[in-house]
């Protein structure tokens, strides 16, 4: 039992420091938006016609998007997912850091709530842009930030081929990442997510 429980956490050296680097500066980003996001939550509750620090204008305004059904999706504030999951992410950064390795079960399992949450933090986008048509800054530095976190991690899963590809499938995801290609879609694919943003809103975004 000892042997297998040593097994589960062991450490070597980290192959993918860049990554949980990344992982852990956006994780730590990601938690003090959810931190500010339910300070402003507590404010407005106090005090209905408070001016939050993130309402700038007509369409950057997390006070009014707070108040649509989607900020609470299961019952409760959806900032306080954030305050739970961010901190784990947090943790595992730190872990990946110092050189722990985890189960493949975990690894996967973790991917998995990553990308749960990296869709649940899309939605919230596209609905606040083409729905509710109010954005909340806050919200969207979570959606950013929530992104990385999901490259960097799917980035060391794959490099691990914790997924357990063939071989060749391997050899192919293995110089896909190593010419960084992996880094262009990513990048891409938050260019795509501004450009969306400035296509619905234009200069409104600044007056």
């Amino acid at each position: 039992m000892a042997n297998k429980t040593r097994q589960v956490f062991t450490r070597e050296k980290a192959p993918d420091r860049a990554a949980y680097i990344v992982m852990l500066v956006f994780s730590v980003l990601a938690l003090i938006a959810a931190f500010t996001l339910t300070l402003e939550k507590f404010a407005k509750l106090t005090d209905p016609e408070v001016a939050l620090s993130c309402s700038i204008n007509l369409v950057l305004d997390c006070g009014r998007v707070m108040e649509s059904w989607q900020s609470h999706v299961f019952g409760f504030p959806n900032m306080l997912i954030g305050l739970m999951a961010y901190p784990i992410l947090i943790a595992v950064a730190l872990a990946g850091l110092s050189g722990t390795k985890f189960p493949r079960w975990y690894m996967r399992t973790a991917n998995i709530g990553i990308l749960l949450g990296a869709l649940f933090a899309y939605w919230l986008f596209f609905s606040s842009v083409y729905v509710i048509q109010i954005l909340c800054p806050w919200c969207l530095v979570v959606t950013f930030s929530t992104t990385l976190i999901l490259a960097a991690f799917t980035h060391v899963n794959l490099r691990n081929n914790t997924f357990g590809l063939k071989k060749a499938t391997d050899a192919r995801v293995q110089a896909f990442l190593t010419k960084g290609y992996d880094k262009l879609v990513v990048f891409g694919w938050i260019v795509l997510l501004i450009a969306l943003v400035f296509v619905k809103f234009g200069v409104a975004l600044f007056e």
